[in-house]
């Protein structure tokens, strides 16, 4: 049955755009104006607003191996929950993808289970590159480079293995990148002061900016040397922000970069109250860093909003500094802080779009999605700006059970969230239909 969303306010490629909006099977079909179309399920969108859907290029979900934290399932319901459509999930998982055989049982689990659309990071390590140039740069998103250590212990420290990846690999190469002889020493510095017990305002000192520039310093002149496509993940200090490039379109660029949520959201004034809820790598730092992120993410020096979505168990996260995991879960919630800036009058609607959907669409150039557009997939989300929504245990998805934003209010509220031309959240429901497919690649 077709669909047709009425009388809703459209926000695409830096347009508003009033009227209706007709869905035919997993495509969108005509934009705009009076829509008539007899037999259609209609969707009242009065004083609605109507987005492509969020693509978030960076999750962790935790399949296999560490189920006990979250799993395709329930986070990619979570996901669509917080009007994610498309997620790209990390390889940092037990066994980790690091063979073309585990990277293909990941794929295979969401085929079966996820309602959002999805694509899985090949993962290098000091020793796999014959394996990471097997991978398909046409139904895989891209190959993941951990230039600093983080949960799943992929550092990738060897010169000849990064000279290696970056003058060969052929498709995009995203890195996390912080020194790992920086974080090393500034631990040692920290427990030899404190012994175990390092307070957790520490850790944008010992994972600090000197760390994050150095090591985004060294992906960038890899990139260079080999034209490598690389994307960095995560950028988390104003020190970075000299290392990108404003003046081309993004669809010339071959470096590009990523901010996450949570260093636009948080900072380290907030370590007093969330203590390990918000320890995460790299790490949330000095307000001032959040301030000209924004700036740069405005003015496109910074081109993807995404979440890092990585949860743990509370029981995880209450050890000490030094055993408590890092990484927080998100994606529920990333349109919802960004609607909230938009209301602030921080950062344009428009921006909003564009950083959340088109910019990961063309970054990855992925086929027929990120964009309201006819003849491309119906993957839309539906927002209310005048409802309130509190984050609460009683709605978080998540399997973890909990968020950094528990008790936070936002004057806005998803809706629907349309995958595929299907609704795969309405009334507070998610369907229990699997309507993600996988994601191909214009490259």
């Amino acid at each position: 049955m077709k669909k047709l969303i009425k009388n809703v306010i459209m926000i695409n490629e830096g347009l508003v755009i009033e009227g209706d909006l007709l869905i035919n099977g997993n495509r969108i079909e005509k934009i705009g104006g009076i829509i008539e179309s007899k037999g259609s399920k209609e969707i009242n969108g009065a004083g609605k607003y109507l987005l492509p859907g969020v693509i978030d290029d960076q999750v962790h979900f935790r399949e296999p191996g560490l189920t006990h934290k979250a799993d395709i399932s329930t986070e990619s319901r979570a996901a669509v929950a917080g009007g994610t459509t498309t997620f790209m999930e990390m390889p940092n998982t037990k066994p980790a993808a690091l063979t073309q055989e585990e990277l293909a049982k990941k794929y295979e689990i969401a085929r079966k289970v996820s309602p959002a659309n999805y694509s899985f990071f090949m993962g290098a390590s000091n020793d796999n590159l014959e394996e990471v140039l097997k991978t398909n740069k046409n139904n895989v998103c891209g190959v993941k480079v951990f230039m600093g250590s983080s949960t799943g212990n992929m550092l990738v420290d060897d010169e000849k293995t990064l000279e290696g990846l970056f003058r060969s690999v052929p498709m995009l190469i995203a890195t996390h990148c912080e020194d790992e002889a920086t974080i090393r020493k500034n631990t040692e510095i920290f427990k030899r002061k404190y012994g175990n017990d390092i307070p957790f305002s520490a850790h944008p000192e010992i994972r600090n900016e000197e760390a994050c520039f150095k090591s985004s310093s060294l992906a960038i002149e890899l990139a260079k040397k080999y034209n490598t496509r690389l994307h960095i993940l995560h950028i988390s200090t104003n020190n970075e922000l000299i290392l990108f490039d404003n003046s081309i379109p993004l669809e010339q660029k071959r470096i590009t970069s990523e901010v996450c949520v949570h260093h636009l959201y948080f900072d380290a004034s907030d370590y007093e109250k969330l203590g390990s809820k918000i320890k995460c790598n790299p790490a949330i730092k000095d307000g001032k860093h959040k301030i000209e992120l924004m700036k740069a993410l405005l003015d496109d020096r910074l081109d993807i909003i995404a979440t890092d979505h990585a949860p743990h168990t509370l029981s995880e996260k209450e050890n000490s500094y030094l055993d408590a995991p890092s990484g927080l879960p998100l994606v529920q919630h990333s349109l919802n802080i960004m609607l909230d800036f938009y209301q602030q009058g921080i950062i344009g609607l428009e921006k909003v779009v564009e950083k959340m959907s088109h910019a990961p669409a063309q970054c990855f150039q992925i086929r027929d999605r990120g964009f309201i557009r006819e003849g491309y997939f119906a993957d839309l989300v539906l927002v209310d700006l005048e409802s309130t929504y509190k984050v609460d245990k009683s709605n978080i998805l998540y399997k973890c059970g909990w968020s950094p934003l528990e008790g936070k209010v936002f004057n806005n509220k998803i809706l629907k969230t349309i995958v595929n031309g299907e609704l795969a959240y309405e009334n507070n429901k998610v369907s229990p239909l699997n309507l993600g497919q996988r994601l191909e690649f214009t490259r």
